[in-house]
């Protein structure tokens, strides 16, 4: 490989073994929560006995501190441990939602759909489609990461071409272009239930839906599809020369007749659930419609979730019984409870987030702190955009020291929420910012939760390959994702587009 000396580099090894170093020293994501959960128990008592306070812009009432290590916190604490949990506005909507993808996914709909998507693309749009692909196979959570990305380097040889190549284009689609798409997926609502808890720290009624950045997110998909696709052939394919091996060429296996089959059967139940959306919302009084026949309050865009639900698991049970995956009901139940099994810790980390964000919001110091931060932020002059741009490289930053995108947005949004509310930017905007940060580092982070899995799969073209090969072949991508996504973002405020249905940039308080 050309250029296999540069990841020899002194310098370069000891920042990535400092970075490793520091994240491999972190505590699990979960016992993070905990900890921060007691850290706020100490310093509501601390901010009580010295008198910290502050004033509210919108009400202009006095907010003081509460002490939650008095009686009466602790007997909070202990009544609403339970209802923290149960009443955590991200749990049941991930719940409902993975759900319909466990039954698309356990019926191989997901897996056929990514191998047709990608085999069936022109030689010179196979970079594009790769990429492309990964994007939407975050739809599906982590289908991508052990799907498409060896399934990659397989085609790439099948083309003549190197694997690594082909590797690092899908990765670079699956984890840099992660948060974008073209339908919603798991992450939405996710993150979405999250921004509510936090926009409710200063406004008790606000609500953030799935879909509050599902505009710009589908334009994103195309701009980061064409960015991946021209690093990838600028400047990731002229370090690698023709890959020579001894192993006998491995073949990509094509779709047979029956999941041919089970794919135009799946795809006819998707047109039939949207022929009856398309009939309850055309008419004027269509019976998908809001209250007042608008369509941005309607049955639609808030059951969102429930028709991901709907949707997925109604191709999945077509598809899965056409191709013989599904032979009774009790194949199709297996299916959504593996999708339960596989949240298991993520039941683990909500709980322990549940009770940090409720000891945050019921100690007023998340609300306290959003307004000495905005003061702050007030006294630094800086606008919109310079501060949009500042929030991006924070959260970028941050995501090389910690993986889980719902473990940071739950420690974060809290604080920046309500912050940027007082300054008048709505959680929407907040939230789209975070995750153009978020995303345009995970291909660069030994701490995304895939990165030792990339490795391994590389390491079976490249022996020699480590963290540094990774992160020197994926740094081209990062940094074009992250100019491309914040010119992207800038146009969008210069211009004031909604971030998504009924999702504006601006809050009046």
């Amino acid at each position: 490989m050309v250029s296999i000396k540069l990841l020899k580099g002194k310098l370069l090894n000891r920042v990535l073994n400092s970075v490793e170093k520091i994240g491999n020293a972190l505590p699990h994501p979960a016992s993070l929560f905990a900890i921060f959960a007691l850290l706020i128990l100490v310093l509501s008592a601390v901010a009580s006995a010295l008198d910290w306070n502050a004033v509210h812009p919108g009400t202009n009432e006095e907010i003081q501190p509460v002490n939650l290590l008095s009686v009466e916190g602790l007997h909070r604490i202990i009544t609403e441990m339970v209802t923290n949990f149960t009443g955590f506005a991200p749990l049941g909507i991930v719940m409902v939602a993975m759900l319909g993808i466990g039954i698309a996914e356990s019926s191989g709909l997901i897996g056929a759909f990514i191998r047709l998507l990608v085999l069936s693309s022109p030689k010179r749009l196979l970079t594009f489609v790769l990429v492309f692909a990964g994007i939407m196979s975050n739809v599906a959570s982590d289908v991508g990461y052990v799907l498409l990305i060896p399934l990659a380097g397989i085609i790439f040889i099948a083309v003549g071409r190197h694997p690594v190549i082909g590797m690092a284009a899908a990765f670079a689609g699956v984890s840099g272009g992660f948060s974008a798409n073209l339908v919603l997926g798991t992450i939405d609502p996710l993150l979405a239930g999250l921004s509510e808890e936090a926009a409710r720290i200063i406004d008790p009624d606000y609500v953030v839906n799935p879909t509050a950045n599902y505009y710009f997110m589908f334009v994103s998909t195309f701009v980061i599809s064409i960015t991946g696709t021209w690093v990838t052939e600028r400047i990731i394919a002229p370090r690698f020369g023709k890959y020579e091996s001894d192993k006998a060429e491995e073949k990509i296996q094509t779709l047979s007749d029956l999941e041919k089959k089970g794919l135009r059967r799946a795809t006819l139940a998707f047109a039939l659930l949207f022929g009856i959306m398309l009939i309850g919302i055309i008419p004027s009084n269509g019976f998908f419609r809001g209250p007042d026949n608008g369509l941005l309050n309607s049955p639609l865009i808030k059951g969102v979730v429930a028709l991901l639900f709907i949707g997925a698991g109604l191709m999945g049970v077509v598809y899965g019984f056409t191709v013989k995956n599904f032979k009774s009901d009790a194949d199709v139940m297996t299916g959504m409870g593996d999708s339960m099994k596989s949240l298991g810790m993520y039941y683990v980390l909500v709980f322990f987030a549940a009770q940090f964000v409720s000891y945050f919001k019921w100690s007023n110091l998340g609300i306290i702190f959003a307004v000495k931060g905005a003061d702050l932020v007030m006294a630094t002059g800086l606008g919109l955009i310079p501060l949009m741009i500042l929030f991006i490289i924070l959260s970028g930053f941050i995501n090389m020291a910690m993986g889980s995108a719902s473990a940071k947005w739950a420690i974060m949004a809290p604080v920046f929420i309500p912050m940027f509310m007082l300054l008048g930017y709505s959680p929407e905007l907040s939230q789209v910012v975070y995750r153009i940060g978020d995303s345009v580092t995970n291909v660069v982070s030994p701490m995304m939760s895939f990165f030792a899995l990339i490795i391994a799969f590389i390491q079976k073209y490249e022996k020699n390959a480590g963290i540094g090969t990774v992160i020197a072949t994926m740094l081209p991508y990062s940094i074009a994702f992250f100019i491309v996504w914040t010119a992207l973002l800038v146009v969008w405020l210069w211009l004031g587009l909604p971030l998504g249905p009924n999702a504006g940039i601006f809050y009046n308080p």
